[in-house]
This record gives structure tokens, sequence and C-alpha cells, in this order.
């Protein structure tokens, strides 16, 4: 007698590769990404087909998404060593063979022209991850100097370029792997204290320190305008503070409730320079004032809120020490960019998640969206199982 296999639905093939999604999660992006449409729509409405082309960023990193939570953890930290590895390989070489544009060598070109810093904004956590995984239990203070060379040699290399912007976010997230794998609090508070102190004495003695003929040697000359004009944007307001004034601006007029969807008057007047880009943050606080903003915010503390307990419920070292490093580079982006935006930090060109305009940051976010996921659907199946 023969045996007639029913041939299972499309439903039935699809639904393994969806089960164990974090829900929670993916509703905090989908909002945030309703958002950034919204906002892009408005401020790109001229920018040609910058609308279109966010959507189809977005569409992309959600594809990376599915793909990547696919992967399990165990996988994904096979791979640490080799990415780290090609990353800082690729940095070199763009220190000696790189493509310069506007003063910066950030750039190479291997058949097609890439940024290989973005690559790192995910390799770091994960060889950092990697190494504290392997000694998990024997942890000794030998390893966390080794740490911070691992994360020094390719945050030297990005600075170098430079790109203080990304050095940030790859700073941030292999120091979330190094706190989060424990180094002891009498090692936290000495560089605190010490940033703190030296942020009173900036502020403090800024007449002095950004005097035109002061040279702070340790830092590009742009990065010290960069640092005066956060004291003082006044003392160039239609040059260097140009920026931070009208995005003060912006905020500020949106007022309670801003002033509707395309009614924006210093976004569509073009008083905001890179709208679409790093200070789209203005451009939405314009248009849905303060009530958006806060909308936004509780977006973002929502997105960080459910990494951190991913972070907390993961299987294993690895998968703990990476869902909390991904998750800070989220907190990085945000904080950092609507702080410079408002002008309580300095300008270093950080996207704002899921609203700025820009393919290569959407697809890093989807790469650590997917492996947040993948930490999530691996704890869900060990409870399955």
């Amino acid at each position: 007698m023969a045996i007639v296999f029913e041939k299972p639905s499309l439903w039935q093939r699809i639904w393994p590769l969806l089960r164990g999604f974090d829900l929670l999660l993916l509703a905090a992006v989908l909002v945030l990404a309703g958002m950034g449409l919204t906002a892009m729509y408005s401020s790109g409405f001229d920018h040609g087909t910058r609308f279109a082309d966010h959507g189809r960023n977005m569409l992309i990193a959600a594809g990376i998404l599915f793909v990547v939570a696919q992967i399990p953890p165990q996988r994904l930290m096979s791979l640490a060593v080799p990415l780290y590895t090609v990353g800082v390989t690729l940095l070199v070489a763009v220190a000696l063979f790189g493509i310069t544009k506007k003063g910066a060598t950030r750039w190479i070109n291997v058949g097609v022209v890439i940024q290989p810093s973005e690559l790192l904004k995910i390799a770091m956590p994960l060889m950092l991850a990697w190494w504290f995984h392997r000694r998990e239990g024997q942890t000794r203070p030998i390893d966390f100097l080794v740490a911070f060379a691992l994360l020094a040699v390719p945050v030297g290399l990005i600075m170098k370029q430079p790109d203080l912007g990304t050095a940030l976010l790859v700073m941030a997230a292999g120091l979330a792997v190094i706190f989060f794998a424990g180094l002891p609090w009498k090692l936290v508070l000495p560089p605190v204290v010490v940033g703190l102190v030296a942020v009173v004495l900036i502020v403090m003695y800024e007449p002095t320190l950004c005097a035109d003929d002061m040279d702070w040697r340790v830092l590009h000359e742009y990065q010290r305008q960069r640092i005066c004009t956060l004291l003082d944007p006044t003392r160039d307001p239609l040059g260097k503070g140009f920026h931070i004034l009208q995005g003060m601006i912006a905020i500020g007029s949106g007022g309670l409730w801003g002033k509707g969807f395309m009614q924006g008057t210093q976004t569509h007047l073009e008083f905001i320079p890179e709208r679409t880009t790093d200070f789209i943050f203005a451009a939405f606080s314009e248009e849905f004032g303060l009530a958006g903003n806060l909308a936004l915010i509780v977006g973002f503390v929502f997105l960080i809120f459910r990494g951190l307990m991913i972070a907390a419920d993961a299987p294993t070292l690895f998968a703990r020490l990476l869902a909390a490093a991904l998750t800070t580079i989220f907190f990085t982006y945000a904080f950092v960019n609507m702080g410079m935006v408002s002008g309580i930090l300095p300008v270093v060109g950080v996207p704002l998640p899921f609203i700025s305009y820009g393919g290569t940051a959407m697809v890093t976010l989807g790469l650590a969206l997917g492996m947040l996921m993948s930490i999530a659907k691996s704890k869900r199946t060990l409870m399955q199982s």
C-alpha cells in the first residue's frame, strides 16, 4: 500500500523560522521605524528619493534581521575572531592606501568602496564577548588588560582617520562588554572622576582654552573647534556654531505639541543643516514638539530595556555580554545624537537609529537587532525543549 505524504503549507514551512521572535522588541522597532518614515517624508520631501530610499533601507535591514536571527549564538561566536581580524586588517589598509574625502581617510576600494570602521561596530563586541566567554569563571586582571588592548587597536585606527563618531560607538560597545564582564568598580570610578573634573575645568577656563592661539595637541583642530563651539556656539553663529544654533531654535520653536506635520518652518525653509541625516531630530522636534519627543524617547527606552532583559535571560555568558553590548550601541546612538542636536554634546556625526537617512547605519542596526533576536530565540528554544 502506497504511503502518501501531505505537502506542508507555506505557513507551516515559515512558522519554524518565525517562532521564538521577541514580539516586544519587534513592536518597539516597528514603532520607531514608523516614526522614522514619518519624519523622513516631511524633512526629505524635496531631497529627491530620500523617503523611498529610506524605506528601501529599512526593508534591507529587516531582511538582514530575519536572516541573522536564524543563526544560533554559538555560530555567531565562531565568527568573532575572523570578523575582528578582517576588520582590523582593513583599518590598517585604510591607513596605508585609503581614499580621502573632505580631509578624512575612511574608505578603501576592494572592488567596491567600503568603510571598514562600520564593521567594527559589530565585530568589536563579538570579539570581546568571545574573549570573556572563553575565560568564564577564571577571569584575571591580565584578561581585562588584553581586552582593553583589543579595543584600543581599532579605536585608535578609527580616530586617526579621523572619525570621532564611529570611534565613540565602537568604544562604547567594547567598554560595555568589559564592564558587564565584571570590571571592578575601583577601576571604573577613577577615569569617571577624572573625566568629570576635566569637564569642569574646560567650562571654567573656556575663554583661555578656546583662544585662537591655543594648541591642544592631542586633538585635531576640527575636534577642538567642536568642543569650543559647544561651549559657546555664538562665537561663530554663521559658521561653526550654525548647526547647533539652528537645531536649538527648531527644537524650541516646536513647543509642547509642535507646528504640525509638514509645517516646520526651520525645516522647510532649509535653516536646519543635514535635516535628513544627523539633525533630523531637530526637524522632528519642530513638527511634533515635546509630546513627539517624549513618544520617541519612550520608544528608545523600551527598546533598550527590552534589549537588557534579553541580555539578562540569555543562556550563556557570550550571549549575555553580546546582547548587553548591542543594546549599549542603541543607547549610544540615540543619546549622542539627541545630545548633539540639543547642544549638550559636541557634533560628532552620529545618526539617530531608524530616523536618520543612511544605508550603512541601517544595515548595522539590522545586524544588531538580528543578533538580539537570535539570542532571544535561543532562550525560548531551550525553554521549549
